[in-house]
């Protein structure tokens, strides 16, 4: 039986390996769709850089992401806690680390494998549609996962 609290969590956090890409992107969708109605925060296994990319691409469905600040999963723990019911983990490195943090705090983990669109090679195009790619998968996925209570708001 899935618990009310797996099914509808009120807070989330989306973990990759360098919080610069795929976690920042995700937690800017979530945020984007359901406001203060889910807490959402993002962070990293190690610490990246800012990526002008992810800027790009999420400006196109117009969200805002320039503000955004790669953080580790350890800087948010100290700062805020580690006071969320699911935590979503896009890389495989984020998910290790997830599951550790099981024994010692109550929350549920789910696995998304995303690609890391960092790794494509060619023009700033090419580059660019590697980026989109994975901020479509990340928007289907969010309203397939959270569908209940999206604004709609695009």
């Amino acid at each position: 039986m899935v618990s009310d609290r797996r099914k509808n969590p009120q807070a989330v956090l989306f973990a990759c390996g360098m919080n610069q890409v795929r976690s920042p992107m995700a937690a800017a969708i979530m945020k984007h769709f359901f406001g203060q109605r889910i807490f959402t925060e993002s962070a990293g296994v190690h610490k990246g850089e800012h990526d002008p990319f992810v800027d790009a691409v999420m400006d196109e469905i117009g969200i805002d992401t320039q503000k955004t600040r790669p953080k580790t999963i350890e800087e948010l723990e100290e700062w805020e806690g580690l006071n969320f019911d699911l935590v979503v983990t896009l890389a495989p490195d984020a998910h290790h680390r997830a599951l550790d943090l099981t024994r010692t705090n109550d929350m549920e983990v789910e696995y998304w494998p995303t690609p890391d669109p960092t790794l494509a090679q060619g023009s700033r195009e090419q580059r660019l549609a590697a980026y989109r790619q994975v901020r479509d998968m990340l928007l289907q996925r969010i309203r397939q996962r959270f569908n209940r209570g999206a604004t709609g708001n695009e």
